[in-house]
């Protein structure tokens, strides 16, 4: 029993506790109105409160899963996660937010699996990377994602942090795009057809920018011309727009 972690989780506790203004919960005690349901991938180094600085109860409704994948399979069908549909549905969220990051390792992992055919040895994670590995392979088929010279999960290949274009790890392209396929898919379902859907990346590798922590707008509703993000997000948060595709 590892008593020192313990002490540390109740110690930072105690800090969270003294740092709530008073009152903090009281508009929020019998119910929750959050404006945004956030959707980022299981990682230690990806805080979905800390990358949007919310120090308050009731703003963001978050959700982990791995390769921030927005959906679950439920008798054989593909439906939207219930951690999304339920703020949607029941929470009067009107936005969701799609965040992947940099040096993702689910999506890593189903980038091995489609050239080895290997998978995670755990029955969960190898189930959450199978789901992952038909949108990493529609990538690998995606110039944009692979480059004109043709399949990312060929010979020559085998390292995704050296098979680049644009400067870019075939990964970290993997990552946005698969961004991109999150968004469709919530936004095919009848649970998020009045929400607004942005995709985000998160960059933690400076591949964006050179700004640590800093979160990419890649995808709104659909659009992903970075020309048009811009114009959406106005001249002031300009450098919050960025393709790698």
């Amino acid at each position: 029993m590892d008593r020192r972690i313990l002490a540390d989780l109740l110690d930072r506790n105690d800090d969270h506790v003294a740092g709530l203004a008073p009152g903090a919960f009281d508009r929020h005690r019998d119910g929750q109105r959050p404006g945004v349901v956030s959707v980022c991938c299981s990682d230690s180094r990806v805080s979905q409160e800390g990358m949007f600085d919310v120090d308050e109860p009731g703003f963001l409704f978050t959700a982990g899963a791995i390769g921030n994948s927005v959906s679950a399979v439920v008798d054989g069908e593909r439906v939207l996660d219930g951690s999304v549909a339920y703020p949607l549905g029941h929470t009067h969220t009107e936005v969701l937010a799609v965040v992947g990051h940099t040096g993702c390792g689910a999506v890593g992992a189903a980038l091995a699996a489609a050239r080895t055919s290997e998978f995670p040895p755990e029955p969960g994670v190898r189930a959450d990377v199978e789901a992952l590995l038909p949108t990493v392979e529609a990538g690998l088929d995606d110039p944009a994602v692979v480059g004109e010279g043709g399949d990312g999960a060929g010979e020559g290949a085998n390292d995704e942090n050296a098979d680049s274009h644009a400067g870019s790890s075939l990964r970290d392209r993997l990552v946005e795009y698969n961004v991109h396929e999150q968004v469709a898919f919530a936004r095919e379902t009848d649970e998020a057809s009045d929400a607004t859907v942005y995709g985000f990346v998160y960059d933690l590798h400076g591949v964006y920018g050179d700004r640590d922590g800093a979160a990419y707008l890649v995808n709104a509703d659909g659009e992903r011309d970075p020309a048009a993000l811009r114009d959406l997000v106005g001249d002031e948060r300009a450098d919050h727009v960025a393709t790698l595709l």
